[in-house]
């Protein structure tokens, strides 16, 4: 068998205290693999955890300060090491010491003295299916983000058939959304959570495609039975995410029906109040009133962005929670700044979402 060529060559650390073994196993397999070589389990465990780990381990048991079994188990739990294959290779030949050798995660156990074709033909196998355990769990976190992706342009497209009932809304989807993730990275939420509210507040609207078209685009004032068939819209909405496990779909029901609950408990369609809102319609609150405000819409004309500062200001524990009120005062200018980059004159919904 000719040789790997050296930028192929898989590593295969051989950890082990006897210079002859290494000697011996550097031999049997350095004419198809890069060798490195540890005389102790802590000099291995830094081979293991380098920022170029090894992609097989041939370990001896019965080594200086750690022993094989110690640094076995210490690869296997770390996240990041475990699924590197370990191979005992040591001179415990009983069914006993092989047992616990296998117990600790070692996919193999090779008695000294060793068969050279033997061990290259365990090195072989392991090494060929750790690299189809690699590529299947490549293809299946890539699949998994395309779930991902495709779960997320729902969302928008969904977030788009709404604001097609509304065409006045242009890109305020958008706009609302950035507004929505600015003000949860000032409230202090993880990385996480932000994003869901910045996917899942497109969302909050998405009621309306249930609101008849005379009432959605009426230029005056609604009627009073107009209003309650618009207060609808946020529960309609719901009904039309249905309740799911999926942590993203749910945000985005909680959104779209609390978007419009006020911190006094004069909102709609559950009239709660303070923190019994979720935190996550309480921030859409803030972001779908200020855009709305700073907007033309079909019933009223854009304010300026001191008007519309100077409104949200006047709702402080009336409609909007005064401590995520403050945290939309500290992001105004970058907020002020998303307003002005997503204008609806400017761009599209895919291009900024």
């Amino acid at each position: 068998m000719s040789p790997l060529p050296a930028l192929r060559r898989p590593t295969i650390l051989v950890a082990d205290d006897s210079p002859q073994n290494i000697e011996l196993l550097s031999r049997v397999l350095g004419q198809d693999y890069r060798i490195k070589v540890a005389t102790s389990g802590d000099k291995a465990l830094k081979i293991v955890y380098s920022d170029e780990p090894p992609d097989l381990v041939l370990l001896d048991i019965m080594m200086p300060d750690l022993s094989g079994h110690e640094v076995c188990r210490r690869m296997k739990a770390n996240p990041d090491r475990r699924r590197i294959p370990v191979i005992f290779v040591t001179a415990m030949s009983t069914i006993e010491d092989e047992a616990l050798g296998l117990s600790l995660g070692a996919v193999d156990y090779i008695t000294k003295p060793i068969s050279p074709p033997l061990v290259q033909a365990r090195v072989r196998t392991h090494l060929a299916l750790y690299d189809q355990s690699r590529e299947l769990e490549r293809m299946v976190a890539q699949r998994t983000s395309e779930l991902v992706a495709t779960r997320q342009q729902i969302i928008r497209r969904l977030g788009r058939a709404a604001e097609y009932k509304d065409n006045e809304t242009g890109n305020h989807v958008v706009r609302m959304s950035h507004i929505a993730r600015l003000v949860a990275q000032q409230a202090g939420m993880g990385p996480e959570a932000v994003q869901l509210v910045f996917q899942a507040a497109a969302m909050h609207d998405v009621g309306k495609i249930g609101v008849p078209d005379h009432i959605l685009l009426k230029p005056g004032p609604l009627t009073d039975e107009e209003r309650q068939i618009m207060r609808r819209h946020p529960q309609i909405g719901a009904d039309i995410l249905g309740k799911h496990d999926n942590e993203l779909l749910a945000a985005a029901r909680t959104i779209a029906l609390t978007h419009h609950e006020r911190w006094d408990g004069t909102g709609y369609p559950q009239g709660l109040q303070g923190e019994q809102i979720p935190i996550f319609g309480r921030i859409v609150a803030l972001a779908d009133v200020f855009d709305a405000l700073m907007t033309r819409r079909p019933y009223k004309p854009a304010f300026s962005a001191q008007q519309s500062l100077a409104i949200m200001a006047d709702e402080r524990g009336k409609h909007f929670d005064p401590t995520l009120l403050d945290c939309f005062f500290a992001q105004q200018f970058e907020i002020l700044r998303i307003m002005n980059l997503y204008a609806d004159e400017r761009g599209t919904v895919s291009d900024a979402a």
